[in-house]
């Protein structure tokens, strides 16, 4: 099993015949120990305080995926910290 943490979610990311057995549901924020980073914009890898990440991620039975959604506009270039009025929706992702 495999927890990542990511900024994003696409169908692409979980095999078709497992479609079927895909969860999703809000949560609060994640400790960050143990996951592995798959945020592939920079200054959201920064503000969330984990290594950015470009990979391709293929969630498997028993994976999670911690989705960052972010919620208030896009973040500035070189963004470290949450700006006034911007926040993260969190969702789990299980297969």
């Amino acid at each position: 099993m495999t927890v990542y943490i990511g900024n994003a979610f696409s169908l692409g990311m979980v095999p078709r015949h497992l479609l079927a057995f895909v969860r999703l549901s809000a949560c609060g924020e994640p400790s960050r120990e143990g996951l592995v980073s798959c945020v592939g914009h920079a200054d959201t890898a920064a503000v969330l305080g984990v290594p950015m990440a470009r990979i391709s991620v293929t969630l498997q039975p028993g994976d999670v995926l911690y989705v960052a959604q972010l919620r208030g506009g896009r973040l500035p270039e070189g963004a470290t910290t949450l700006p006034e009025g911007f926040g993260f929706d969190w969702i789990r992702v299980r297969v």
